[in-house]
């Protein structure tokens, strides 16, 4: 349950006229301390997020071929829902987030090289 805006002004309006602390104020008003800490720094109260809670799932299955390796914050971002509608998405449609071991853009024969080098270097 919330408390009205007006209830909650009127606490902190009282609490600093008669200099009460955080835990008398809240013994003579009967709430949780932590209630009249909270009201201290915002009076009003959080709005509730409005982002989607659904994605669409073929669409996740077409963003996932480009950008296999993007983080589900990303993901989030681009489809306009929460992480964890993504995190569930991903989990109904059995796909893992696992990075590559190797980088797409990396050179083997640059890679091979060097493997080559580190072997002499430890004989």
């Amino acid at each position: 349950m919330s408390y009205s805006i007006d209830f909650r002004r009127k606490v902190i309006s009282t609490r600093e006229e008669e200099g009460l602390s955080i835990r008398e104020t809240a013994k003579q008003f009967r709430i949780g301390p932590a209630s009249v800490s909270r009201w201290i720094n915002q009076i009003a109260s959080k709005a509730s997020t409005t982002r989607q809670r659904k994605s669409d799932k073929s669409e996740l299955i077409k963003d996932v071929e480009p950008y296999p390796d993007a983080y589900q914050k990303e993901r989030a971002e681009r489809f306009g829902v929460c992480q964890k509608a993504i995190w569930q998405a991903l989990k109904k449609l059995g796909l893992t987030y696992k990075k590559t071991l190797r980088h797409p853009k990396a050179d083997e024969s640059a890679r091979q090289a060097f493997q080559q080098k580190k072997q002499q270097y430890e004989k």
